[in-house]
């Protein structure tokens, strides 16, 4: 029943705007890339990665988090839609769930498209080196990861709220001190909002199988995952519709 709800959601989003949103942060980070200069560069791969997360995963992709939770609740929030979703043979987990599911989905499809979109930025302009693979890939899978957090905490709001604006504001509200939390030793490691970031960039000396500490791994991003979920799914399980 659960991927039936998965394919019965991902039907509504078909002939949305869903997927002009997509490609909103990888069409920006690209454009950034191009006018970018990284020719005299010795490391030019990691220099155009660098810069197109600078604006990808410190703005867009927390940003994104919010907007995507949103967007998955708001045909149910228009006419009585929860009534109408939970009068069905289905249970309340299986449908939080799946709306969780395809928004951890539509990021997971933005890294890709942001990794494609840097791929053909780097051979369009000729690099000579080669790609630094696990580099590259650590970074993808960190940042969807890091996001996971605030897409549990953006469902939540997302399904107590029936304003789309709302949790959207929210998320730009605690996104935009990134730039000044990021440089931060003391706040950045504790700063959910700013991971997405942080687990993307390389730092030197980094062998670690993310680039944050294990600390902020385990606290920050598994624990505050965890918490948000919990508390997300309980409020919907007693929710009034």
């Amino acid at each position: 029943m659960f991927w039936s709800i998965v394919r019965s959601e991902w039907l509504k989003f078909r002939k949305s705007n869903i997927w002009i949103l997509l490609l909103v942060s990888p069409a920006l980070a690209s454009l950034l890339g191009i006018l970018e200069n990284t020719k005299d560069s010795s490391l030019q791969w990691v220099m155009l990665y660098s810069n197109m997360i600078s604006i990808h995963a410190l703005l867009f992709l927390p940003l994104l988090t919010g907007i995507f939770s949103a967007f998955v609740c708001r045909y149910e929030h228009q006419g009585g839609g929860w009534k109408q979703l939970l009068a069905l043979p289905v249970t309340r987990a299986q449908v939080f769930l799946a709306k969780g599911f395809l928004v951890i989905l539509f990021l997971a499809i933005t890294q890709i498209l942001f990794f494609l979109c840097f791929y053909l930025i780097g051979t369009g302009k000729g690099f000579s080196e080669g790609l630094p693979t696990e580099i590259i890939w650590r970074g993808m899978i960190g940042g969807w990861i890091a996001c996971l957090p605030l897409a549990a905490l953006q469902l939540w709001v997302s399904t107590a709220w029936a304003s789309f604006a709302a949790p959207l504001a929210i998320n730009v509200i605690f996104t935009l001190p990134n730039m000044l939390v990021a440089n931060s030793s003391t706040y950045g490691p504790w700063y959910p909002w700013v991971q997405p970031f942080l687990t993307m960039i390389q730092k030197k000396g980094d062998i670690g199988s993310l680039y944050v500490s294990t600390e902020t791994l385990l606290f920050v991003i598994v624990g505050s995952f965890i918490l948000f979920l919990v508390c997300g799914f309980t409020y919907f399980q007693k929710k009034s519709v």
